[in-house]
């Protein structure tokens, strides 16, 4: 049998696991700054060093490296909220591509009639610009977008409230993130976690100690065969 009839709810992350929208992210920060004259100089490497991390991290650090941005701005919220204004206009002018696997895996768990949920830092606005332009994530009934819960992860909150509307207490849920911070995420639920990257976090080891799957991308996960393996 199918490893994906294992189970009753398929959990998805949105951001550089189903859409190629992270290197996007890291330019819109580069636009934000640079709009307010400074010099945002780290690679994208470095990005995710503190993107993908703790929720704070990326605000503590850019603060620390660039004390003029704090000068102009301590609010980070307003920081936030003009990166977010890059983030629509650079999503406007070039469309959002889809990673690898990411169509295959969904129209195959729609053909099969398996429930879908993304549960995303992402707010909707930002996500629907994306939607429109990849029309096969509308195949996905269910999403949890950042206006929808409180704690950001690596918090579970957000995991656990996709479990609670849309599991039995039976069910079978597994969930796909692609960073350190989203596996911490899941791996505070019930979900079967998998990791899906390229990148060697030192983590990765320990998280297999701890029942993590490891894919280097969504098209290599198993469809169609019996058993899911890391």
């Amino acid at each position: 049998m199918d490893w994906a009839h294992d189970y009753q709810l398929f959990l998805f992350d949105f951001d550089g696991l189903l859409v190629n929208s992270e290197e996007i992210h890291y330019l819109a920060y580069k636009r934000m700054c640079a709009a307010r004259g400074v010099n945002f100089d780290w690679d994208f490497n470095r990005y995710c060093q503190a993107a993908h991390y703790e929720a704070d991290a990326l605000r503590i650090q850019l603060y620390e490296q660039y004390p003029e941005l704090h000068q102009q701005e301590p609010n980070w919220d307003v920081l936030y909220q003009e990166k977010k204004e890059q983030l629509k206009k650079l999503f406007h002018e070039g469309a959002v591509q889809l990673m690898p696997g990411a169509e295959q895996l969904l129209h195959y768990l729609k053909k099969h009639q398996i429930r879908t949920c993304v549960v995303t830092h992402s707010a909707d606005d930002l996500v629907s610009i994306i939607r429109k332009q990849n029309p096969i994530l509308n195949t996905i009934p269910n999403w949890v977008t950042r206006e929808q819960y409180t704690k950001p992860k690596p918090n579970s909150e957000c995991y656990l409230k996709a479990i609670e509307m849309l599991a039995a207490p039976t069910d079978r849920v597994i969930g796909f993130e692609d960073t350190p911070r989203g596996i911490r995420a899941l791996m505070g639920t019930r979900a079967q976690p998998c990791l899906v990257c390229r990148a060697a976090y030192p983590e990765i080891a320990e998280f297999l100690k701890q029942g993590v799957k490891h894919y280097p991308s969504l098209a290599d996960l198993p469809l169609g065969k019996g058993n899911l393996h890391s």
